[in-house]
């Protein structure tokens, strides 16, 4: 870009002070539309048709939930291996990922504490079953009765509750593995939390 002349800035002198005034080349290249109705609005386009698919938010939710519990129960049948343990953590982080999106806040932070305790536990076979049934059973509650009244002050409450519990559990199971408890011990990433 070339200089501008000096003929281009404008300079108005104050007692106490100048303000210096360039031109805006920008202003030859832009185009106003007189007509709104030509105007395409990207961020608009988007909230729209995310408003209209919110109504299939909860039954996104509700899948999502049961293949969670599903994992779980595939677990208990058969046991803790590699492949199992994958897809429970997995149906876990997905929850943890699509909760917010989905209008489900609380069942993101729970989810959030059950991939905690699946990631840093040192072996989910001596994880107590009640820690991960808790888990699994309070994302079910939060889903299912999303739009009571109480759910929200009940959501709350269950979810910091268990994640101090998970986080007690990984502290005392880690307690030789220093290098775990700094993760452990560290603040969620889940947002709003």
């Amino acid at each position: 870009m070339g200089k501008n002349k000096p003929s281009d800035i404008e300079v108005k002198a104050f007692a106490t002070h100048h303000v210096i005034t360039q031109p805006n080349p920008l202003r030859t290249v832009l185009r106003r539309v007189e007509d709104e109705k030509d105007s395409d609005d990207p961020v608009a386009r988007a909230e729209q048709a995310l408003a209209g698919l919110s109504g299939e938010f909860k039954g996104w939710m509700l899948a999502e939930a049961d293949r969670l519990s599903a994992a779980y129960a595939h677990i208990r049948q058969d046991g803790f291996n590699q492949k199992a343990s994958e897809e429970l953590f997995r149906a876990a982080h997905d929850i943890k990922g699509d909760a917010a999106t989905f209008g489900f806040f609380h069942a993101g932070t729970v989810a959030d504490s059950l991939c905690r305790v699946i990631e840093h536990a040192p072996d989910l076979k001596k994880v107590p079953s009640e820690l991960i049934e808790h888990h699994i059973n309070a994302i079910q509650a939060i889903v299912n009765d999303h739009t009571k009244f109480d759910a929200t002050m009940v959501a709350t409450e269950l979810s910091r509750r268990l994640r101090r519990v998970a986080d007690e559990y990984l502290a005392h199971a880690n307690r030789d593995r220093p290098e775990h408890l700094e993760a452990i011990l560290a603040p969620s990433i889940v947002p709003g939390e």
